[in-house]
């Protein structure tokens, strides 16, 4: 058997409810459809965050865009 969880709900989470329960799920349903799909994106961000992290760089092109950008900006001083 599942375990219960209550959660205090303020105004907007009970607006929430009630667009999520709108075609007749119950609460208890909705809520947990809620969680399962947050998960999901969470863990889809993760996954993606270390998609992007792993793709190769390229070479460097050899221009040092911080030492530029000071030399451009040593006559502003």
């Amino acid at each position: 058997m599942a375990d219960t969880i209550t959660i205090r709900t303020d105004a907007e989470t009970e607006h929430a409810l009630e667009v999520l329960t709108h075609d007749g799920i119950s609460r208890s349903a909705a809520v947990r459809q809620a969680v399962l799909e947050a998960a999901l994106r969470r863990e889809r961000a993760a996954t993606m965050r270390r998609a992007v992290l792993r793709m190769p760089l390229g070479e460097p092109d050899g221009i040092d865009v911080a030492a530029e950008i000071s030399r451009a900006r040593e006559g502003e001083r």
